[in-house]
């Protein structure tokens, strides 16, 4: 059974910072392309990094470059998501995702997912 398990979300104010994990059972990280996803209240999912171990590749949205950074520790089989100069529209859950169907990061299209975490919730404040 695979299982995803996030952690690391909080409260913390504008500028701030936070690192977020996700500890994965069942399925290799660095055999496939790993995402970070988030879900603002109203708004809908969009895809906010990935990172493709194999390859040592990574990319990230727009509204996230230069002030996240994603990585992986493949031996405790772990994703992590480094978020710094945190803005209030970052606030979201946020959620880890697998698409084993490739190993390169060519999209952040939901159903091309297939395993995914519970959510870890990001607020932040003004």
């Amino acid at each position: 059974e695979v299982q995803f398990v996030e952690s690391g979300g909080g409260l913390v104010q504008a500028g701030g910072s936070l690192r977020l994990s996700c500890a994965a059972s069942g399925l290799t990280f660095r055999d496939y392309a790993i995402a970070w996803f988030r879900q603002a209240p109203g708004k809908e999912r969009e895809g906010v990094s990935c990172i493709s171990t194999s390859l040592g590749s990574t990319s990230y949205g727009g509204s996230v470059k230069g002030r996240f950074t994603i990585s992986s520790d493949t031996a405790k089989n772990t994703l992590y998501l480094q978020m710094n100069s945190l803005k209030p529209e970052d606030t979201a859950v946020y959620y880890c995702a697998a698409n084993t169907m490739r190993k390169q990061c060519t999209s952040y299209i939901e159903y091309e997912y297939d395993y995914w975490g519970q959510g870890t919730q990001v607020t932040v404040s003004s």
